[in-house]
């Protein structure tokens, strides 16, 4: 039995080599025929890191909107049938706010929100910010840190105290390198003190600026700079976030019943889960992650047919020598395994050379673009595992019609 395996190994060697030397003469051919190989790995690498990077980032946006973050918006506004948007009408008041801190028990954390956009004037430099009005529950709602000072108090909430908690874009653009804590800023005339400077966090849902704002108590915000008594919107934190839904129902509820709306009526509000957003996403990326994938392994199956082809040639072509191997002794067997070998060693050579072309265009892509493309092990072992496959799925014809050769036709062939 050992020395049938040690005959079977060396033939096989001899085979794996003589396919080699095949490959070896025919460097152009083998070349071109493994470039559409290389192509196809290229292309589903890159289009998969593509792919992997967006549904990071969109994702990594959702996750700093908070955690466990339930949003209710104020409806919309209409005039002469123009409606002025989300959070424009006059439906949620502060008392909603403390009905649902009192009633619903799996809110954790509140902060009513009211937002405008002002001209912020300090250190002889002005700059058009945001400024949102907040509680200080506002930065344990977002997840958000500060990097220096810290978060004004339910004290300077109720007294409409004239303080800031600054973001890293606007404290940038109003003060340059100096640190922004302790100095002062002016908002519609009025004198604010920074007392904190928030983390950076970039870009949001939507491609705002997340850093470019001003936080002040939503108190000041409402006596001091708009004048409104009603909210634009409440940022909710639930317990679990199992109870999400369940939460949000009773927001529902509760809101139905203060704004004393029949069954018949409409919602004067609107309520977004982060959960339900996040798998939305996650779902809607999932599936342009698969179709990527899908188009650019078009490009593979070409490869697999212009390598059946060129061997399709190759076997023509070396007719006659086929001929003098199974002459001189040479199993069917072994000549199908020569032909196998060359077809799956220019798909494997073209997949590494394709995986590393798609790494490249992939760190392209991500100089070029605002999210950075993530090249994964599964990625590249799914790359070479369908070369391999394409070798042996197109290599097989070629290899078993040269197996199949008369040897007498053959050493007759010119």
């Amino acid at each position: 039995m050992l020395t049938t395996l040690h005959v079977f190994l060396l033939q096989s060697w001899q085979t794996g080599f003589i396919a080699l030397r095949a490959l070896q003469r025919n460097r152009l051919r083998s070349s071109l025929t493994a470039l559409g190989i290389i192509i196809g790995v290229a292309a589903v690498v890159a289009m998969v890191a593509v792919g992997n990077g967006a549904q990071a980032s969109i994702t990594a946006q959702v996750s700093a909107l908070g955690e466990h973050l339930l949003t209710v918006f104020a409806g919309s506004k209409r005039s002469g049938g123009v409606s002025a948007g989300q959070g424009s009408a006059s439906t949620i008041t502060l008392a909603d706010v403390k009905a649902i801190q009192r009633e619903v028990t799996d809110v954790v954390a509140v902060s009513p929100e009211i937002s405008t956009s002002v001209q912020a004037i300090a250190n002889s430099r002005n700059w058009s910010t945001t400024i949102a009005g907040e509680s200080p529950e506002y930065l344990q709602i977002r997840d958000w840190k500060l990097t220096r000072g810290s978060m004004f108090t339910e004290r300077e909430v109720r007294s409409a105290a004239k303080v800031a908690v600054i973001g890293s874009k606007t404290a940038l653009e109003l003060f340059g390198p100096l640190n922004p804590v302790g100095q002062g800023v002016r908002i519609k005339n009025i004198p604010f003190v920074i007392i904190g400077l928030l983390e950076s966090k970039g870009a949001g849902m939507g491609g705002q600026n997340q850093d470019d704002r001003l936080i002040i108590p939503y108190t000041t915000a409402m006596k001091r700079l708009t004048g409104d008594r009603y909210l634009r919107s409440v940022n909710l934190q639930i317990r679990d976030a199992g109870r999400m839904t369940i939460a949000q129902d009773q927001i529902t509820g509760l809101l139905r019943q203060r704004h004393r709306l029949t069954p018949g009526d409409s919602d004067d509000f609107n309520i977004f889960n982060q959960k339900d957003i996040a798998e939305t996403v996650s779902s809607v990326t999932g599936i342009v992650k698969l179709l990527l994938g899908a188009i650019s392994s078009l490009s593979l199956v070409v490869g697999g047919i212009g390598i059946m082809n060129i061997m399709l040639v190759s076997v023509t072509e070396r007719t006659r020598e086929i001929g003098i191997r199974i002459a001189v002794g040479a199993q069917p067997a072994a000549i199908r395994l020569q032909f196998l070998i060359e077809a799956i060693t220019l798909s494997l050579l073209g997949g590494l050379a394709g995986v590393l072309l798609g790494i490249i265009a992939a760190r392209l892509v991500g100089a070029v673009s605002s999210f950075q493309p993530i090249v994964t092990l599964d990625s590249i072992a799914l790359a070479f595992g369908v070369s391999f496959a394409i070798g042996v799925f197109f290599g097989y014809y070629p290899a078993r019609k040269a197996a199949a050769l008369n040897p007498i036709e053959a050493l007759r062939y010119e």
